[in-house]
């Protein structure tokens, strides 16, 4: 099992890793809307959902997969009236590959986050 740390997606805030790998198979925590870069939250659902999904692609290169990999997206948002402006987004990141996915509404994400994405994908 090998973890994945990259400061190309926000740091954990608690006690767990970004992502880790095993048997060719990447499992990263969830990405909140967080810029590495200036630790600004964005609150804006499409902003949101862009930065979200930066995270996780920078967070997959770095565990030595890709978005084209991916197996399966869970995403849990805090208003499903978003669903729409958050497919939108979503199809610029998996316009041709299309992996299994969840979409599911919550009370609260950590940081008051309007989204949150994580994945499993297979290794390259």
């Amino acid at each position: 099992m090998n973890i994945t740390q990259t400061d190309k997606a926000p740091a954990a805030i608690g006690p767990y890793s970004q992502a880790v790998v095993s048997d060719s198979v990447v499992y990263t925590s969830g990405q909140i809307p967080v810029d590495p870069a200036t630790g600004e939250l964005k609150t804006d659902i499409k902003e949101a959902t862009h930065q979200s999904l930066t995270n996780l692609k920078n967070l997959l290169e770095a565990s030595g997969s890709s978005l084209e990999n991916t197996l399966k997206v869970n995403i849990f948002i805090t208003d499903m009236d978003q669903f729409g402006a958050i497919n939108e987004v979503y199809a610029e990141y998996f316009s041709t590959h299309k992996p299994a996915r969840s979409c599911v509404a919550v009370k609260t994400l950590p940081k008051n986050a309007v989204i949150e994405i994580e994945a499993i994908a297979r290794t390259k």
